[in-house]
């Protein structure tokens, strides 16, 4: 099976030979080049190892029956690796010969020899692209987006999407399902450990560097690891996203509680934890955050 990955992933049609780059126009393989302008014609252009080519607007995205596509959704492509099939050639009013590009031909094929053979619970590679309010965006191949939402970045909770991700990041994520419109939504909490691997990595009488994340009146959490937090005592003067470091007093795994004590809460630079992946491959059927001891129970189906 041709592999597939996102934009910027994909292999570079500028550094291929001339016998290679026949190979891969033969195989239908996926290549990348940088798009350099979207002219009058609602053309992308390319110069790819000296050869001209040129994707139609109509090839720029793979839209659903019925959906338009969007200016905006191909002139940012100006600047940025943008993937394609070669679908063809012409000649221009010189004679010379210009490459067609298919970016939707790409996606097409993504979707059914990739995305389609894929179920709940799997575990594919994405790149982050761009981040609201509500969740992340990821590239899962070929520039087909799928949704991140807030609340699937970890068991911690987070005000912003951007505590966690930024654009740019290549992640590993778990298919959660698909949307009405097939669209496939991702999660992330399930591939950073359960409660008992993510204590395991700290002990009491460690002082360690923590992220507040909730003040309330009865006390501060404060998480050590994406899928770990804390409890500390009450203190107004910290705020949410502010970097800390505290003294583990304890761990409770029949409670699931980790007792804090802030030790220094001026540490000024700010802090986001880089995933520590506890799966990494294959397909998840069902997830158990939660310890057997514990009374309450977080779990994912799959």
């Amino acid at each position: 099976m041709l592999e597939y990955r996102a934009e910027g992933l994909c292999r570079n049609a500028n550094t291929l030979t001339h016998e290679e780059w026949e190979r891969c126009i033969a195989a239908g393989e996926v290549l990348q080049s940088t798009a350099l302008a979207y002219d009058t014609d609602r053309c992308l252009r390319f110069e790819i190892a000296g050869h001209r080519a040129r994707m139609p607007f109509a090839e720029c995205v793979d839209t659903a029956p019925g959906e338009e596509i969007k200016d905006i959704a191909v002139l940012t492509r100006v600047g940025r690796p943008t993937c394609f099939v070669v679908t063809g050639s012409q000649r221009d009013e010189n004679g010379e010969e210009v490459y067609l590009l298919s970016r939707a031909a790409a996606q097409r094929q993504c979707k059914r020899q990739y995305l389609d053979t894929l179920e709940a619970g799997c575990v594919l590679p994405c790149t982050v692209t761009h981040i609201e309010g509500f969740g992340a965006f990821c590239d899962i191949g070929c520039g087909i987006a799928a949704l991140l939402p807030i609340d699937c970045l970890s068991v911690s909770r987070i005000s912003s999407p951007a505590d966690r991700v930024r654009v740019g990041q290549q992640l590993l994520c778990a298919i959660k399902n698909r949307d009405a419109q097939g669209r496939i939504v991702l999660t992330l909490r399930e591939l950073l450990g359960t409660w008992s691997e993510n204590a395991a990595c700290f002990a009491p009488g460690e002082t360690v560097v923590g992220i507040v994340r909730s003040v309330e009146e009865y006390g501060v959490f404060i998480e050590i690891a994406p899928n770990l937090a804390g409890l500390a005592e009450a203190d107004p003067t910290l705020t949410p996203g502010q970097t800390v470091s505290v003294y583990i007093k304890n761990i409770l795994p029949d409670k699931m509680k980790i007792k804090l004590v802030v030790v220094n809460k001026n540490l000024g630079q700010p802090l986001r934890f880089e995933p520590h992946y506890f799966v990494t491959r294959g397909r998840i059927k069902k997830w158990i955050y939660s310890t057997p001891q514990s009374r309450k129970q977080i779990e994912t189906v799959f």
